[in-house]
């Protein structure tokens, strides 16, 4: 049995993490400020003896570092996230983000607890080559634009874990997660699944922002926790950065009408402006590819759920 610390662990990818340690009869940690995760999240685990929870924030060193002590290895998932949150706490974002991964670096450190950090594909900003490599160059837009603050926020948790294992030795791992999904996530802070499965369900229009053509690939959360748990174990994975997507490609107008398809629903699509969803500052990608072959060449992934599938896991979670 290993004992793990998962940060953020009541939100929608900690939570789905949780259940998987534990059924491999490891022991899970959590600690979250239930900021944007929730209680509900963990219902189907708390009553499992391997399992322990503490409400406070990252922020309490003290708290943290007890924590960081009981346990064999630390999943970093506590981040602002979310294209809605970032615009609206900026400076929220900058800080959880960047204060947040030095305070688990650093106690991790101490004891040399290897460290999973969870990081976006936002990293590549607007780089169009295709797919993402994880040797690319990033390319991110003005500091004017708050999303590009929240990208920039985690490239520095990449250098940080970076430097920790090449200066300290101390393990760490970088995931650049694409596009998970899956059912708990919440469409609340932007996520477009969620957001466009409930409009279908409801019998609202689903809205699209542009003209629908920008393209995402999108992952079921059980293969992205699959991944991080296996480079969590790989000691070739020390000191690396891993992509963690699925190379599927749909456009998010496409998406839209597999939605309604799969729904049954009456819905129609609307089609609203960039600048109305988000203002003036907003900026958007046109296709969002993740090369995994460095991620198949370390560890055993298997097949991948396919996106029809996805989407029928959200929609009965959602109904």
């Amino acid at each position: 049995m290993n004992k793990y610390l998962i940060t953020g662990g009541a939100g929608f990818i900690g939570s789905h993490l949780a259940e998987a340690l534990l059924a491999r009869g490891d022991e899970a940690h959590v600690i979250d400020d239930l900021s944007t995760g929730a209680i509900a999240n963990l219902d189907g685990v708390r009553d499992n003896p391997r399992f322990h929870y503490t409400i406070d924030s990252i922020m309490n060193r003290g708290v943290l570092a007890e924590l960081i002590d009981r346990v064999d290895g630390v999943f970093h998932l506590a981040a602002a996230v979310g294209v809605r949150l970032i615009f609206e706490n900026p400076v929220e974002t900058i800080e959880t983000n960047i204060r947040g991964t030095e305070n688990v670096l650093e106690l991790a450190a101490r004891k040399q607890k290897k460290v999973l950090i969870a990081s976006t594909s936002e990293v590549y900003g607007k780089g169009v080559r295709v797919p993402f490599g994880e040797g690319d160059d990033l390319l991110l837009g003005p500091t004017t634009c708050p999303r590009w603050a929240y990208a920039c926020s985690k490239a520095i948790d990449e250098f940080l874990a970076i430097a920790y294992w090449r200066e300290r030795k101390m393990p760490t791992v970088v995931c650049r997660f694409f596009n998970t999904v899956g059912p708990r996530q919440t469409g609340r802070y932007g996520m477009v699944i969620p957001r466009l499965v409930g409009q279908a369900l409801k019998g609202e229009p689903l809205t699209v922002y542009g003209d629908g053509s920008q393209s995402r690939c999108f992952i079921h959360v059980r293969d992205t926790v699959r991944a991080a748990i296996a480079l969590m174990e790989s000691d070739a994975a020390n000191g690396e950065v891993f992509n963690i997507g699925n190379p599927q490609e749909i456009t998010i107008a496409d998406l839209a009408r597999r939605i309604i398809e799969l729904t049954g629903s009456k819905s129609q699509i609307k089609f609203v402006s960039f600048e109305d969803a988000y203002g003036p500052d907003f900026e958007d990608m046109a296709r969002r590819i993740p090369d995994t072959g460095k991620l198949n060449s370390t560890i055993q992934w298997g097949e991948l759920i396919p996106l029809d599938e996805i989407l029928m896991t959200v929609i009965e979670s959602m109904k």
